[in-house]
């Protein structure tokens, strides 16, 4: 929070750049380090909330194990949907996450300072989608070798998985930009949020976990890697650009 407080201090060249009318990938190289800050801080504020942290983990953790308990030892039922449990379960935690993304800045009124500030609108946007996946994605990552061995999971096809949800949660938190952005003003919108981000994160579902089963079979699996590869190219440019402007319309 203290970030968005403190926009005296952003370096001079970056108002430079907004001034010479660069463009946006421009003025990240050039002033990294302002970017790089913002996400510090919010990582330091999602941790000060454990619970934020903790709680969706909890939930994919618990939803990983209760498969293999429910279904008994059958080792190629379990390998067979596996993945697909895992990637709902991932997918599920990234949403239970992403709802307070904008709400406290939006009550504390810090979206309006950020409206007013030289720095253009996306940069804080995409400085907390990154956020988010450092404490949601990326401890997600590091647990599946965990319970994708539950599930039979092993060898070159953990890797693929581990590959598969480096590429697939980064998207989860740049499109769930788009859908806090658009529900910020209501008080409960976790679930029309929901309504919104599921059918865009539906093909991530399907060519993430598809990719995982063809790794098993022996199959290719350069075309579904290359399609969530390019998916979070996509995103990557364009959900900043489409959150900040959801939030400059939610605050007109």
């Amino acid at each position: 929070m203290a970030a968005w407080l403190s926009w005296q201090h952003i370096p001079a060249s970056m108002v430079l750049a907004l001034a010479l009318n660069k463009s946006p990938w421009t003025i990240i190289v050039s002033d990294f380090n302002t970017l790089s800050a913002l996400i510090a801080s919010e990582v330091s504020t999602t941790w000060r909330r454990t619970s934020d942290i903790t709680n969706p983990l909890a939930f994919y953790l618990m939803v990983v194990c209760l498969f293999p308990l429910s279904l008994g030892p059958e080792s190629a039922l379990l390998q067979r949907i596996g993945p697909g449990v895992i990637w709902v379960a991932t997918l599920l935690a990234g949403l239970i996450s992403i709802e307070r993304m904008f709400r406290d800045d939006w009550d504390d009124g810090v979206i309006d300072q950020m409206r007013l500030s030289p720095i253009p609108l996306w940069i804080p946007v995409l400085a907390k989608a990154i956020a988010h996946w450092l404490t949601s994605g990326l401890p997600a990552i590091v647990l599946s070798p965990i319970v994708a061995l539950l599930m039979g999971i092993n060898g070159d096809t953990l890797w693929v998985l581990m590959l598969a949800l480096g590429l697939g949660t980064p998207i989860v938190s740049l499109v769930g930009t788009i859908g806090v952005a658009l529900t910020v003003e209501q008080k409960s919108g976790s679930a029309l949020q929901t309504v919104l981000i599921l059918p865009i994160l539906t093909p991530v579902l399907v060519f993430g976990s598809a990719s995982v089963d063809l790794a098993a079979n022996g199959q290719a699996i350069s075309a579904h890697l290359s399609l969530l590869a390019a998916f979070l190219i996509f995103v990557l440019y364009s959900a900043p650009w489409a959150a900040s402007l959801a939030l400059r319309i939610s605050s007109e």
